[in-house]
Parts: structure tokens; sequence; C-alpha cells
């Protein structure tokens, strides 16, 4: 079959589901994940035949799509800040975003500085690899709550051979880490559960919903755990960086000053949302 004729399949199938420059993009990145086809190769072979073989993975991608699952846990892997992160069902698919916290994170700290820092919540690893690879004197340390995240991210951090040191824990259990850094970043679930009606539903009917929602009646309460436990895990002086739901900006400042935390500074990602937050240990 001629490939631009599957690429017209795609759009007959997809287009009343996802915006049609979505479906070009879920296009290219099973082209170029299952036949290691450039986006491109249309432009200058438009009559390109692929065979029978070549044509199956990317009709079971599009049975899938159609059942709204998400391109990346199709293909297995996603891309957070250039790298490979291998992703599965039950781990949280790293957002575009959360590559503005860890770029913001490299802004603070110097390329040759050496300091401890503290994943809170890895998921798939993503931001501790990524900060590892950038800041190799980095003493990374991660942590989650499921064993099934432990697992991809160890995977993760194997495959991009980086040492990081990761366990399981809970930070809404009444436990105390016995861990001293000098950094803690998370990016906690957050997202109200008064919420979900705006959620789309490859996000909604596939992702984690415990690394995604928290009850309307105490939206912070990640939050406030991570803080409790960086009294003891975090030095004096040391920062914390958060993601944080846009709306909730001036009551997560608001917590931070309660902490005594100062410095306090409040910042928007790539779609001018006010998505992050850090603050220093006083």
């Amino acid at each position: 079959m001629l490939l631009r004729e599957i690429k017209n399949i795609y759009h007959m199938e997809l287009d009343t589901i996802y915006p049609k420059e979505e479906v070009d993009s879920l296009f290219s990145l099973a082209l170029s994940h299952y036949l290691k086809i450039d986006r491109f190769i249309l432009a200058v072979q438009p009559d390109l035949v692929i065979s029978k073989e070549e044509e199956q993975p990317l009709f079971e991608a599009l049975a899938a799509l159609k059942q709204h699952v998400p391109i990346q846990y199709i293909l297995g892997e996603t891309h957070f800040m250039d790298i490979p992160i291998k992703v599965t069902k039950g781990v949280l698919i790293p957002r575009p975003e959360t590559e503005d916290l860890v770029r913001w994170i490299l802004e603070d700290t110097a390329e040759d500085k050496e300091f401890t820092c503290l994943d809170i919540g890895t998921g798939s690893g993503a931001i501790a690899i990524a900060l590892k690879k950038s800041r190799p004197k980095i003493t990374m340390y991660a942590l989650d709550n499921s064993s099934h995240a432990i697992e991809i991210s160890s995977e993760n951090a194997l495959i991009q051979e980086v040492e990081i040191q990761l366990f399981e824990f809970d930070v809404l259990g009444a436990y105390s880490l016995d861990l001293l850094v000098d950094l803690v970043v998370s990016n906690p679930p957050y997202v109200r559960e008064q919420e979900k009606s705006s959620i789309a539903p490859n996000v909604l009917d596939h992702e984690p919903h415990e690394a995604l929602f928290v009850p309307d009646e105490d939206p912070l309460r990640y939050y406030t755990a991570i803080l409790d436990l960086c009294k003891k895990t975090l030095v004096k002086g040391g920062s914390v960086y958060f993601e944080i739901n846009e709306a909730l900006g001036e009551e997560m400042k608001a917590l931070l000053k309660k902490y005594g935390y100062s410095d306090i500074q409040l910042k928007k990602d790539i779609f001018e949302k006010p998505r992050m937050i850090k603050g220093k240990k006083g």
C-alpha cells in the first residue's frame, strides 16, 4: 500500500477525535518508531510503497488511537528533554511543561556544582534522569509510592547509564526519611476532582488517576506532605521546586510562606500558565 494512503486513512479515522495537526504528528511518530522513516519522506517520495508486514504495526497503532490510548503507551516510550524515556500504563507520561521545571533548576545550578537532589514522585524517572545527565556531579535520589514506577524508572536510568538511588516511599504516610539533600523537586498530583470534565479521554481513561488527581477539599495535600518531609530532609538554605496547578499559584505561595520559605518565585511555563514555583528554606 502507498504510505500516503495509510496517512489518509489515519485522517479519516482520527480527525473527529484529534485536531488534524495532531493526527499528522501521531502518524509521524508511528512512522518513525516502527519503520524508522522520517516524517518528511512523503514530501520527497509521495509514491513510497510499504509491505504488508510494515503496514501491520501502523494499523495496530491506529486501532489503539481510536480507543484514545495515548501514543506514548502504544509506542512504549516518549521523549523528555530529548531523552528517550520508557513509559507503560500505570506510569504518568512526562509533559513538555515539566521540561520547563527542569530547565529552571538547570538555570539556577552551575554545571560543575556538586549537590544532592531528591525527586519526589519520580514516575518514569524523567526529571531525575534529565537532571543527572545535565549535571553529572549531582548525587541524585528519587522516590515514588508505586513499585511499578520504581521498576520503570530503574530501567530508564539503566538505559540512560545514569546513577540514581531509587526507593519506594509514600510521602502521605507518617514516615521520616533518613536523608539530607540540598534540593527537592516534585511534580505531584495536583488536578482537582472538579477539573476532571476538562481532561481529555486519552488522559482520563488511561493514565493513572493516583498520579493526577487530588480531592477538591484538600488540593495541596501532597505539597503539604512534602514540606513536612523537608523539615528534616532539606538543608537550611536549600530549595524546593514544584510543578503546580495553574489555578493555585497564590495558595502555593501562601503555603511556602507558612512553612518559612523565602525568595518565593512563581513562574509561567511554555503555555504561559503559572505552573511552577520555587522557594528557599529559611
